[in-house]
């Protein structure tokens, strides 16, 4: 190929099948589809069903239908994540290799207990950008020969990245070049900010952080477009790719819709679900205009 001529980018909306598909989707997914063709790219959907306890194949069609009945077209095959559970396991395992991972026994509710405790004395416990406690040191201090017994005992246990590890791992200072509606420009990663984080889960073999820059990664995405929620949560995604040697994509948060609280829209939401507005009679060009597209 010559050297003049550059892959087409690559766009992608990925959720999650485990509730019906509402306003805020649509926006999403229309912006991916849109900015897709208007960069003369490829537009993509992938079936985040990490959580087999949750996602089912009827929320799955669903997906199908609504984002049919949007107008909207994508390649196939359409990448489900439960068939790339081996891909997820690789890279734990590169992790694990080098240093960074540890086995998490604590229970939420001892978590909650902890945090409490120390919150008697007046001070407040460190927490992530959406609000969550950080995790105890408790696990992380724990010897080898402690974590292997209570792996051998069959303790039920999380893999989580040790943070402080994984920082000193990276030579360079971690970031990201970001298109979207809440900045522009460079923006200077802060992982620490999360603490550390979960990577797989004893339900789950992988988390939304570490499945996600593997997807993009093998699937060659040249532009992530999601919601402003998920604006902090791409510093881990940031130091996952460089420890892992992953290609960055370029980022695009967009604005969230929010309920008449004020809160984001939820799957539960289902007045702005895409089913029920199409079952009142509205078409993808009313969509289009809800959404403000």
């Amino acid at each position: 190929m010559p050297s003049n001529v550059h892959p087409k980018p690559v766009f992608r909306f990925a959720p999650s099948p485990n509730g019906l598909l509402h306003l805020g989707h649509a926006l999403s997914a229309m912006l991916n589809h849109d900015m897709a063709k208007e960069a003369g790219g490829r537009f993509l959907l992938r079936i985040e069903d990490i959580d087999l306890t949750r996602c089912t194949p009827q929320y799955e069609q669903a997906i199908h239908d609504d984002l049919t009945w949007l107008g909207l077209a994508w390649e196939q095959p359409v990448r489900r994540q439960s068939d790339h559970f081996d891909a997820y396991a690789d890279a734990l395992t590169q992790l694990d290799k080098m240093g960074v991972v540890y086995p998490a026994f604590l229970t939420r509710g001892e978590v909650k207990a902890i945090v409490a405790e120390h919150e008697k004395t007046g001070k407040a416990w460190p927490r992530d950008p959406d609000g969550s406690p950080l995790y105890p040191e408790t696990d992380k201090l724990r010897s080898t020969d402690e974590r292997q017994s209570l792996i051998e005992k069959g303790i039920r246990h999380a893999w989580r990245l040790d943070m402080q590890k994984a920082l000193a791992l990276v030579n360079t200072p971690l970031n990201w070049q970001e298109t979207g509606d809440g900045a522009h420009g460079e923006i200077p990663a802060d992982p620490a900010a999360w603490g550390d984080v979960i990577l797989s889960r004893s339900d789950a073999p992988s988390s939304y952080h570490l499945s996600v820059v593997i997807d993009d990664a093998l699937q060659g995405i040249t532009h992530v477009v999601r919601g402003l929620d998920l604006f902090h949560a791409t510093s881990v995604h940031r130091l996952l790719q460089t420890l892992l040697a992953l290609p960055q994509p370029l980022y695009h948060h967009h604005r969230l819709l929010m309920d008449e609280d004020g809160k984001k829209l939820s799957k539960s939401s289902g007045s702005t679900g895409l089913a029920h507005l199409r079952e009142q009679g509205m078409s993808a060009a009313d969509i289009r205009r809800l959404v403000g597209l």
